[in-house]
């Protein structure tokens, strides 16, 4: 059985890792799904629809908008059933398919191996003259190499610092802050290059270690996988005994790993694929590359590291997916239905009404009944709405005391009124207040509350 979850040598964790440039068909696959989701990543918060950015995540101002719908703290709910939704996913994906979100879809790894790192080939070189240039003492070209270097790093780090705060505060106030004047803006300013030097240590420095140390999803690799989970793995059935190749060998007992290196060279976090599945692989499939490059040259078959669950390396069982996978995704499809179904029947205006406290009824006359009440209406649109509020039942009365007419965008409307019930329609002592909200014509939203009378007859 392969070992899983073997940390790696502390010591050689403390050297910097100078990985060799990896290439290949999957290299090349990964490439384009970087490419598109950077395009995506930077795009998002400049992109309009319904008049919002695509994706906003303002803390401060508690609003969210995702795709052109505007969420308030009135759907904290659906932000937990979303939370609750992204979780599920993420051990549902990870028992199938082991840790490829973070060789394929993570931002670190994509701006790490996709962006800095081929920066770093193009002008210091591959991974032998970056560690020479490392060594060697300071003349002009390292100067000027290391200078170009970070110099780059450092507005590329400016971009990501504005993109990160254009989905925090927004593209147009970002916008602002960089066009107005530093004095209006000093808070903004201040932000945006703390952020800019943050993400330049991140990607200058700190580097791997964010994906072997610092990330926790790691962590739960030895709690998520099992035997029957697709991670990048060395075959070691076939592979051991490992040997260099013998060209004169009449009989070649040794495993088809010719023990070139090539697979350690080529990987980002500097560790052997062939010791077993470990916490600092990130799946990123470099070493399949480089590996099936080396079989098909010495007239092997490839795959000697691919995609393989222990199973099939140990027993050489079928792949199958796991029954617990069956149970997750299951889980997953419910909540998902749940979440729709919620987001379908959610209300752009919400209105909530409620009983004035510390009121009971109000006798109005011989023949009528009053209650008071509060409502409040929250427009979760960005357009500003005009609005009638009354009851349902066309044989009540409405007495406003506060009063209003129109809904600002993202804002809220507060009224005070009487509903005022004649005493032949009250039957019980406590029954149901029905109000709508009209706008354009068309009922927008509903409110139920309580109406309390004394019914006719029981004085």
């Amino acid at each position: 059985m392969l070992p899983k979850n073997k940390p790696g040598n502390k010591s050689r964790d403390k050297r910097p890792v100078y990985p060799k440039k990896p290439s290949g068909k999957l290299y090349t696959c990964r490439k384009w799904v970087s490419y598109i989701l950077l395009l995506f990543l930077f795009s998002c918060p400049f992109l309009k629809l319904n008049g919002e950015q695509l994706v906003l995540l303002n803390f401060i101002e508690r609003k969210f908008v995702f795709f052109g719908l505007i969420f308030t703290p009135q759907d904290f709910y659906l932000f937990a059933l979303a939370m609750l939704i992204f979780i599920i996913f993420i051990v549902c994906f990870t028992v199938v398919l082991g840790r490829l979100w973070c060789g394929w879809a993570c931002p670190q790894t994509i701006f790490m191996e996709m962006v800095f790192r081929r920066i770093e080939y193009w002008i210091e070189g591959d991974a032998n003259r970056q560690k020479k240039l490392d060594e060697g003492p300071w003349t002009v070209e390292k100067v000027w190499k290391k200078g170009s270097k970070h110099f780059i790093f450092l507005i590329i780090s400016f971009a990501i610092a504005n993109t990160f705060l254009a989905y925090m505060i927004g593209s147009d106030v970002l916008i602002k802050i960089i066009t107005e004047p530093i004095a209006k803006h000093v808070s903004g300013f201040i932000s945006i290059w703390l952020f800019t030097f943050i993400f330049y240590g991140v990607f200058a420095y700190v580097r791997e270690v964010v994906c072997t140390v610092i990330c926790p999803y790691g962590r739960l690799q030895g709690v998520l996988l099992d035997n029957q989970s697709l991670v990048v793995a060395y075959d070691f059935t076939r592979g051991e005994p490992r040997g260099h190749m013998q060209r004169n060998a009449h009989e070649n007992k040794q495993g088809d790993c010719i023990d070139c290196g090539l697979c350690v060279q080529v990987c980002p976090t500097g560790i052997d694929i062939r010791k077993g599945t470990q916490l600092e692989c990130v799946n990123c499939t470099a070493c399949i590359d480089s590996c099936n490059e080396v079989m098909l040259k010495v007239g092997k078959p490839k795959n000697l590291i691919g995609f393989f669950n222990q199973d099939f390396i140990a027993e050489r069982k079928p792949y199958k997916v796991a029954l617990k996978s069956y149970g997750y995704a299951a889980v997953l499809l419910v909540v998902l239905m749940v979440f729709s179904s919620l987001i379908y029947k959610r209300e752009n205006i919400q209105t909530t009404v409620l009983r004035a406290s510390g009121t009971l009824y109000q006798n109005r006359g011989t023949d009528k009944t009053s209650n008071l009440y509060n409502a409040e209406l929250v427009n979760k649109t960005n357009k500003e709405v005009k609005f009638t509020f009354r009851p349902q039942d066309s044989n009540d009365e409405i007495d406003f005391i506060q009063k209003a007419t129109v809904l600002p965008k993202e804002g809220t409307a507060y009224l005070t009124f009487f509903l005022i019930r004649k005493n032949s329609s009250v039957k019980k002592y406590k029954t149901d207040a029905v109000f709508e909200v009209i706008a354009n014509g068309e009922v927008v939203s509903t409110a139920t509350t309580s109406f309390f009378a004394q019914p006719e007859g029981n004085d």
